[in-house]
């Protein structure tokens, strides 16, 4: 159960992302950097070590989203989806990130969607998994959002992309702030199916924001919903030629 917005800018991108899970799940933990090779990586991480979001030092994010539209299940025992990301986080265009999500042990991870903003190219590549066959589809660089539910897939994804719409007018859209509004909202009510999800077993877990321009990378991330309030703490260091940024309540 996630959200992901995403929006071009002249030079580089933003990206918010809801993480929505079961309130018994154990908490993540904040984004960390990792030097793996020439580049270095920003993401938050599960317990167990995997991931659902990350950015590199070359402006390239991957974003993972359970695909509940596809009831089939792998079998066990299954490979966390967790590993998805860390297999593909320092890859820094498609063509190098293609050869790591085929190689992943498909047949027994559940399906998923990945979702790939590739700043350097200017393209958006979508693998999905079906249990059956990988597939990729291929987005232009323009605004846009993807969405799951393990409530209700295609509900979810009907008023949720309706509040994206109406928000998609608003003169400040594509600003951080209109990132927050909409990551933290509650239309059409708080519910499971608001954008800010909430149900009596599950609810918005984390915001994780991602900043790509000219000559810097952040990360935004905070273990709790935009709704719950709270201020942003930053820090930077040099790598790769950008200014490589993280930021955390």
């Amino acid at each position: 159960m996630c959200s992901v917005t995403f929006w071009p800018r002249r030079r580089g991108f933003v990206l918010g992302m809801n993480r929505d899970e079961q309130r018994s799940r154990v908490t993540g933990l904040p984004p960390a950097q990792f030097v793996l090779g020439e580049r270095t990586v920003m993401h938050p991480r599960e317990p167990g070590g995997g991931t659902w979001i990350s950015v590199n030092d070359r402006g390239v994010c991957f974003a993972l989203i359970n695909w509940y539209a596809i009831s089939d299940r792998a079998p066990l025992p299954t490979v966390s989806r967790g590993e998805v990301v860390l297999a593909v986080r320092a890859c820094g265009s498609g063509s190098e990130a293609e050869p790591q999500v085929a190689g992943l042990p498909l047949s027994r991870m559940n399906p998923f969607r990945l979702v790939g903003f590739i700043e350097p190219e200017q393209r958006v590549l979508e693998w999905r998994w079906n249990l059956h066959e990988l597939s990729v589809n291929h987005h232009p660089w323009s605004a846009g959002q993807w969405l799951s539910s393990g409530l209700d897939e295609p509900n979810a994804q009907r008023l949720r992309a309706a509040e994206y719409q109406r928000r998609r007018r608003e003169p400040d859209a594509g600003s951080t702030e209109w990132l927050r509004r909409l990551h933290g909202s509650h239309a059409p009510e708080c519910g499971p199916f608001s954008t800010c999800m909430h149900r009596d077993d599950a609810a918005t877990v984390s915001y994780t924001e991602v900043e790509v321009g000219a000559a810097e990378v952040m990360m935004r991330h905070r273990n709790a919903p935009l709704c719950a309030g709270g201020q942003l703490e930053q820090m930077a260091v040099t790598s790769g030629g950008r200014t490589f940024q993280s930021a955390e309540p």
